[in-house]
């Protein structure tokens, strides 16, 4: 079975997250299909970046998201626009649609860090 699922990126204590198609059995950093996206939560908004259509194409052939990125789906919209893609929706306006959203939770590159107390 595939899960889409996060593996982990980056230095010590500054993690950022791939979002990537893997076996199920694989190992988090291990041996991965596809990478579909970026996850950086150390930033404010956090940075999520994916390629939709490919994710799109992975949901249809049975991949299953992991909870965490079910979480990262549902907070960037992307659940409400796989329903209307399943539904019949055309996938070239549900892709537009994408990245008017996508350019508007990502709008400053250059964000600053999270602060934690």
């Amino acid at each position: 079975m595939v899960r889409i699922r996060l593996r982990r990126v980056g230095a010590r204590k500054q993690p950022s997250y791939r979002i990537v198609a893997a076996d199920k059995e694989a190992k988090r950093d291990g041996r991965f299909l596809e990478i579909l996206g970026f996850y950086n939560p150390r930033t404010d908004p956090p940075t999520v970046v994916l390629k939709e259509e490919r994710i799109y194409d992975w949901l249809m052939k049975g991949a299953q998201p992991s909870e965490a990125v079910a979480k990262i789906f549902k907070m960037v919209g992307f659940t409400e626009r796989y329903e209307r893609f399943k539904k019949g929706e055309d996938l070239e306006t549900i892709l537009a649609e994408a990245a008017e959203v996508m350019a508007k939770f990502n709008s400053n590159p250059k964000t600053s860090p999270v602060r934690r107390a």
